[in-house]
């Protein structure tokens, strides 16, 4: 009986923080040195002086996706060997209340003599294992190099190491006398640890490895993940009752029961599912045809949003029928999202049966297939081939998105190939051929990227500026300096002309940027920094006033400009001081030509220091995305999505378009919008449009009703009379989108973006035009709610992008959008619904125009 016992300890009774001690890193982070010497002009006396790099490690701990603690650190370490830390990190959370899904996440990183960081690589080891015990002692994590390490479950950077033929034995047996489980003989410990170190060292200098070692906490006995029994609420204690306590009367089925196997798999529903997909079965689905309760639960599935998750058995139904479902693009997605990827048999089938008979899927649907969710390689091949049919424009347009996919197609891209390697080394043969074959000639999304950007000016020059803010990025920084010298060497073998333009354009932004900071930091006044703008673009000595040739502005591509006018220069009264740069155009075939016609058209750009310009960014190619949208309904919205470029973390480029404010229009127009429109396009005639020309008018309440229901879906916030702009054509638009997806500094804000100014420009409330308005906004609607899987999907992919309002809240960014189309109704009362919120006015919303308006006149 006694060699039943098992003493244990339950991880609910360790009362005690968890702690860890970085130990040492091996492997060689970067090239070694004498590597670097022989390939430079570097002599051996210079190359003591030279600086090397130094390298620290951050953890953090994570559970389901959500941290856990904070950040912890070690010190700055440099060595040209072994790098050794031996520094112990408190985490400042107790075991006792570990989530069985803890995982410790590293990164490895190293810093320049800049003080510019740079990631070597990262890990995740969870810290329970599959039995539950609590991982103690030292631990040996791979290091998987140019990525953070990944706090997803399951994880793309496991710490699991592969050991060399033979050495499994003397791992297993070194892991127990670190335990003290095995027996101690001092003279063959020393041989075989001898042993081990030495086919430690080898098998990390043969496959360049980097081995992370840490020591986790160490208990005399092993220590078992368990959960306390909760005490129901319900249950009576053996004191006397409290009749007068409040609550006595609520019912009990009021309260939640915790369940701490609920999340784990249901082994009943497990085998169920074997059996509805057994092998036997494949032959008779192929025939299978569903009947008529069956296809409106199938049309049902299909109609759910791509954030929606499929059910167990709305899963096994769709793989019932998945031969059926093949002649609709449609259900690809969901019919992927049933495969159980585990299972060799049914991921064959989908991939190399199923996937290419599958009818073409819509763009939106590619999208998806692209995001972090689908990691089988032939399901991210299959999406980039289907990509490769998009046209260029199709292409710039979703390019903000596609960026970032290159994230998780790396990862995944890269997982693939170290699952490959381990099995070559183990002897093992990989039966699966089509995979084996993606990973030397299946096409990746960076090398389609970079090919058409070649042949591409606007498209080279939009993925260029993309790539180069992602540089700067922590995480994924060195990732994206992989693909920016991909694309520069791409760009100097096919089209040599448009790498140099980017060059020029990189030291014309490095320039003003410069110049904008320094003008920010000054201590003048607004008047005086303007006239120091206009002398300095005056200047030039300052490489700011002729460009020759013509630069190609990287805001638009398209547009060449020759010089900058100082004259009309000026500077915003705000916190930042933004700049407004006037730039003369110039057209390429009137230089070729050698024309001397000074009859130049300008374009206005905003140079911004100091300012993340990617959230403004991102909601104008949503504007953008939306209008082409409702272009293909025959819908035309008058919407104006001016450009707007991230040059950088801290600055950025926004076309400036020539327009009033509604809060200059009430001040100089005698508070009326009409009498602003009349002023530049009367008609004396027209009494139906209040003396305004009819294509005027019309464009103002088309423009209005596009950007009505466009903020809705978007949930832009802080709107107020200085952010909403009217130009002489009766253009209306938004700028500046500091808050979204329902962030808002002010209490109360309207769920519609609508002031009373902008009714009283239609003609009031019970004027044609007001319900004109009104009929345009729900039509909007309705067709933007039809293509709402496509915004959806393009919002979910930038959910790492950094930007501030979803980083936030990653995972309600999406959720607030899918809630402001309500695709659980039905069409109509959805339209219903939004036109009720019309009705619904915040008077608060006036005196906080008021306020900014007096915030505004004391910034002068």
């Amino acid at each position: 009986m006694d060699g039943d016992l098992y003493s244990f300890v339950a991880s609910y009774d360790v009362v005690q923080d968890v702690r860890l001690v970085v130990l040492y890193l091996e492997g060689q982070p970067w090239c070694k040195a004498s590597e670097i010497f022989s390939y430079s002009s570097v002599d051996s006396q210079d190359a003591k002086k030279m600086e090397v790099p130094s390298v620290c490690v951050r953890c953090q701990l994570f559970a389901d996706n959500k941290p856990l603690s904070l950040v912890r650190s070690t010190s700055c370490q440099i060595s040209d060997t072994r790098i050794l830390w031996n520094q112990c990190l408190n985490l400042s959370f107790q075991i006792a209340d570990l989530p069985q899904t803890a995982t410790l996440v590293f990164t490895v990183f190293s810093f320049g003599s800049e003080a510019e960081s740079s990631v070597i690589g990262g890990s995740a080891i969870p810290l329970f294992d599959r039995d539950g015990s609590l991982r103690s002692g030292q631990q040996r994590l791979h290091i998987w190099r140019d990525v953070a390490g990944d706090k997803h479950i399951p994880t793309t950077t496991p710490f699991q190491i592969e050991p060399v033929s033979g050495a499994q034995e003397l791992e297993d047996r070194f892991k127990g006398l670190d335990r003290r489980s095995s027996p101690n003989a001092e003279w063959l410990d020393k041989l075989a640890l001898r042993l081990i170190q030495l086919m430690r060292e080898n098998e990390v200098e043969r496959d360049n490895q980097l081995i992370l070692t840490v020591d986790l906490p160490r208990f005399d006995l092993p220590v078992v993940f368990t959960e306390q029994e909760p005490v129901s609420v319900t249950t009576s204690s053996h004191s006397a009752p409290l009749h007068d306590a409040p609550g006595r009367n609520v019912d009990a089925s009021l309260f939640t029961i915790n369940d701490p196997e609920g999340d784990k798999e249901n082994l009943i529903e497990a085998k169920h599912r074997r059996l509805v997909r057994s092998q036997r079965s494949s032959l008779l689905d192929r025939e299978r045809k569903p009947t008529a309760t069956v296809r409106d639960e199938l049309n049902a599935i299909l109609l759910y949003p791509s954030t929606r998750p499929l059910s167990s058995a709305e899963k096994d139904l769709v793989w019932s029928f998945r031969f059926h479902l093949t002649r609709f693009p449609k259900a690809l997605t969901k019919f992927l999202k049933s495969v159980v990827w585990s299972d060799s048999y049914e991921t064959r089938q989908a991939t190399e049966v199923l996937l290419p008979m599958w009818a073409e899927p819509e763009l939106s649907d590619v999208l998806e297939l692209l995001g972090p969710w689908f990691r089988d390689l032939r399901v991210r091949s299959y999406a980039v081939r289907l990509l490769e049919r998009a046209s260029d424009d199709e292409l710039e347009l979703y390019l903000l998105q596609l960026v970032q996919v290159i994230k998780f197609d790396e990862v995944a891209w890269s997982a693939a190939k170290k699952s490959q390697h381990q099995r070559v080394n183990q002897g093992q043969s990989d039966s699966d051929n089509q995979s084996q074959d993606l990973l030397h000639n299946g096409p990746e999304l960076v090398d389609l990227l970079c090919e058409r950007s070649t042949s591409n000016k606007a498209l080279g020059t939009m993925f260029y500026w993309y790539v180069k803010v992602e540089c700067e990025d922590t995480v994924y920084g060195a990732l994206f300096e992989r693909v920016a010298s991909l694309l520069q060497k791409q760009l100097l073998k096919h089209n040599e002309p448009l790498a140099e333009m980017i060059k020029r354009q990189k030291d014309f932004v490095d320039l003003l940027s410069a110049k904008s900071k320094q003008l920010r930091l000054s201590r003048d006044g607004r008047p005086k920094k303007i006239e120091k703008l206009q002398a300095l673009l005056a200047d030039n000595k300052n490489g700011l006033n002729h460009f020759r040739p013509a630069l190609s502005l990287p805001l638009d591509p398209d547009i060449y400009v020759s010089r900058t006018v100082p004259e009309k220069s000026t500077i915003f009264k705000s916190n930042l001081f933004p700049l407004r740069i006037e730039f003369c155009i110039e057209d390429p075939l009137d230089a070729e030509i050698g024309s001397t016609n000074h009859d130049h058209k300008t374009y206005t750009v905003i140079c911004k220091d100091g300012d993340d310009l990617r959230q403004d960014q991102l909601v104008i190619q949503l504007f953008a995305l939306m209008d082409k949208l409702l272009r293909n309904e025959k819908l035309d919205l008058k919407i104006t999505p001016y450009r707007v470029l991230a040059t950088s973390p801290t600055n950025g480029l926004v076309e400036f378009i020539p327009s009033m404010t509604i809060a200059a229009i009430v001040t100089e127009f005698n508070g009326s919008i009409l009498n602003y429109l009349r002023a530049h396009h009367p008609d004396k005639d027209s009494r139906a449009t209040y003396h305004v020309q009819s294509s005027v008018l019309d464009t103002f309440v088309r423009s209005c009703a596009g950007y009505c229901v466009i903020t809705y879906l978007l949930e832009i916030g802080d709107r107020h009379l200085d952010n909403l702009l009217v130009s002489p054509d009766g253009h209306f638009f938004h700028v500046d989108f500091g808050y979204i997806f329902g962030h808002d500094p002010k209490p109360f804000p309207p769920p519609v973006k609508i002031c009373k100014e902008m009714v009283e420009g239609m003609g009031g409330s019970n004027s044609v035009y007001y319900a004109r308005f009104k009929r345009l906004c729900s039509t909007a609607y309705a067709c933007l709610r039809k293509n709402a899987n496509l915004i959806l999907n393009s919002v979910s992919l930038m959910v790492d992008a950094n930007i501030p309002d979803i980083r936030s809240e990653p995972d309600k960014a999406v959720l607030k959008i899918q809630e402001k189309f309500m695709l659980d109704l039905t069409e109509e009362k959805a339209i219903a619904h939004f036109e009720a919120l019309f009705n619904e006015t915040s008077y608060i919303s006036t005196m906080f125009d008021r306020l900014h308006n007096m915030a505004q006149y004391f910034r002068q």
